[in-house]
């Protein structure tokens, strides 16, 4: 990380920011608790691809985000943006030549809150394992800030109707496993996991119960596939999220073994959006379109 900025043009630009003025305060509910802001702020960097996600269904802006973002439903969320960084290593230098109003982190960054705290106010938005909950309340927190929680209760009508008609297409479809391919390793999710609101969306019960929740999932083989038997196999290809080379899941899953599943067998294999599941997941736009993405498949499972 270049530290230059913090003897230099970031002490400069700090001594220069305007003194706070009497605009209306607002208190979010963050991933580190309640927090005190001044409202509807003008200037935002955003370091958390959910967040980047959610502020686009609102037609917010920000004036700065990271280097290369690849969530390609994300790429145009913030034309003539700044670039401030990575996920994991802020340019505390352009961030503070930036001085926006408000600096959002999350996930990937959330360790990097005290770092950007130096040049600006800023706020912690991560998500936890109750993704659909903690989805929902950045919604509200969203609406509250920029003075749209009319907007934030259309949103959030939106998602609970999504979720109803998910519930309804999944009724009696059975079990699934949640596999992420690597490259050749695969990893399996149950639902403490970081993807286990999948099966608190669709009611699913899991194909393998009491599987490791670590961040990585649990290290399987083909052969755990086949002794699991899901009716469902829903795929996750990280390397296809972050443009790694190598085999795609489809590649890695192919075998006597998965094909012999009766969720192949019966073509209820789903491959779910891998940045959108991956990388910017509990975003409003990436939670719509997973949502909608599951309901397709299963009401087709259904009809066959």
């Amino acid at each position: 990380m270049r530290r230059i900025a913090l003897s230099g043009l970031l002490a400069a630009t700090l001594a220069s920011l305007p003194l706070a003025t009497l605009a209306q305060e607002v208190t979010l509910d963050t991933a580190q608790g309640p927090v005190t802001l001044p409202a509807t702020p003008r200037s935002v960097a955003v370091y958390d691809m959910a967040a980047l996600d959610t502020l686009q269904a609102f037609d917010v802006v920000p004036t700065g985000t990271i280097d290369r973002i690849l969530v390609p439903a994300l790429q145009d969320a913030a034309p003539g943006a700044t670039p401030v960084g990575t996920l994991f290593e802020p340019d505390l230098e352009a961030l503070a030549a930036l001085a926006p109003d408000l600096v959002i982190v999350g996930g990937r960054s959330m360790t990097q809150l005290a770092a950007v705290g130096q040049v600006a106010p800023a706020i912690d938005m991560s998500l936890g394992p109750d993704l659909l909950a903690d989805a929902r309340a950045r919604i509200t927190a969203y609406g509250t800030l920029f003075d749209m929680s009319d907007r934030a209760a259309e949103m959030t009508a939106t998602l609970d109707s999504r979720l109803e008609d998910l519930r309804d297409a999944a009724e009696g479809q059975g079990s699934a496993l949640i596999v992420m391919t690597n490259g050749p390793k695969m990893s399996a999710y149950g639902a403490g996991s970081r993807f286990g609101w999948i099966f608190d969306a669709t009611g699913l019960t899991e194909a393998v119960p009491g599987l490791d929740d670590a961040s990585h999932g649990q290290a399987i083989s083909h052969e755990f596939i086949a002794e699991a038997d899901p009716d469902w196999l829903l795929v996750i290809d990280r390397g296809a999220a972050i443009g790694a080379d190598g085999a795609g899941a489809t590649e890695t899953l192919a075998s006597a073994l998965v094909e012999g599943t009766t969720a192949w067998q019966q073509d209820q294999v789903i491959l779910l959006d891998p940045a959108a599941t991956y990388i910017s997941a509990g975003g409003y736009g990436s939670m719509i379109g997973t949502l909608d993405l599951l309901t397709e498949a299963l009401s087709d499972g259904t009809d066959s």
